[in-house]
C-alpha cells in the first residue's frame, strides 16, 4: 500500500466532508474477492501503532492479587464472590456494554462456567491471544494500552472487512500508520493474500468511501 496515496485520500476526505459537531472516526474497508468465507473464515486481531481514538471499556475478573490494579485501570471489576450475582440477563447486558473482558488465569475455569455460555457466543470471553488471560503479577496499565490499539477484522457473512483506525483529531501520520499496519496484517491472513483483495477504501463516519 502506497503511503503517499493514503495521505491523498485523507486530505480529500477532509476537504470534501462537511464538518460535524462531533469527532468523526476514520474507517478502513477492505473488500474481498475470490474467497469463500464459510471455508476460509477471516477473523484476526491487529495491534496498531497508535490507539484508535475511541475509549475502550474493560471488565475484569480478578482475585485479591489484582484487585487494586483492576479498580484503578478497568471500568468494571467482578470478584469471584460476585459471580453468583450475574444471571443471564445481567451477563448479556455487560457483554453489550464492555469491549474487552480480562481474567486472572486462576479464575478462568470458574469464569468459563459462570459466563462462558453467553460471553462465548458474543466473542467476548477473555482471549489468551490478546493477553487477556493474565497472571496475578500482570501490569494492567500495559494491557489496557495494548487493547486500546487493538482492532478485530472479521468477515462473517459479507466479503468485506471494516474497522475504525482512528479519529479525525489524530494526525494524518498516525491514521496512515494505523491503516497500513492493518492492511498488511490482514493481507497476510488471507488464503491467497493480494489475490483476495478487490479494493481498499477509507471513509469518515459521515462521508462516502474513497478508494485508496
Amino acid at each position: 500500500m502506497d503511503k503517499k496515496r493514503v495521505f491523498e485520500v485523507l486530505k480529500e476526505l477532509k476537504e470534501k466532508t462537511k464538518k460535524r459537531n462531533f469527532v468523526q472516526s476514520y474507517d478502513l474497508i477492505i473488500n474481498l474477492k475470490n474467497i469463500n468465507i464459510k471455508q476460509n473464515s477471516v477473523n484476526h486481531s491487529v495491534i496498531m501503532p497508535f490507539p484508535k481514538g475511541k475509549k475502550i471499556k474493560v471488565a475484569a475478573f480478578v482475585g485479591p492479587e489484582l484487585d487494586e490494579q483492576a479498580n484503578k485501570f478497568c471500568d468494571l471489576v467482578i470478584k469471584e464472590a460476585q459471580f453468583k450475582d450475574f444471571d443471564a440477563k445481567k451477563i448479556k447486558k455487560v457483554a453489550q456494554e464492555y469491549d474487552y473482558f480480562i481474567a486472572q488465569a486462576s479464575l478462568m475455569p470458574k469464569v468459563a462456567a459462570a459466563f462462558g455460555k453467553i460471553l462465548g457466543t458474543k466473542g467476548k470471553m477473555p482471549n489468551p491471544k490478546l493477553g487477556c488471560v493474565i497472571p496475578p503479577n500482570a501490569s494492567l496499565d500495559v494491557l489496557i494500552t495494548k487493547l486500546s490499539k487493538t482492532i478485530q477484522m472479521v468477515a462473517r457473512k459479507a466479503t468485506n472487512l471494516q474497522c475504525i483506525v482512528g479519529k479525525e483529531n489524530m494526525s494524518d501520520e498516525e491514521i496512515a500508520e494505523n491503516i497500513i499496519s492493518v492492511y498488511h496484517s490482514t493481507v497476510k491472513q488471507l488464503p491467497n493474500e493480494l489475490q483476495n483483495v478487490k479494493n481498499v477504501k477509507i471513509k469518515l463516519t459521515m462521508s462516502k468511501a474513497v478508494t485508496v
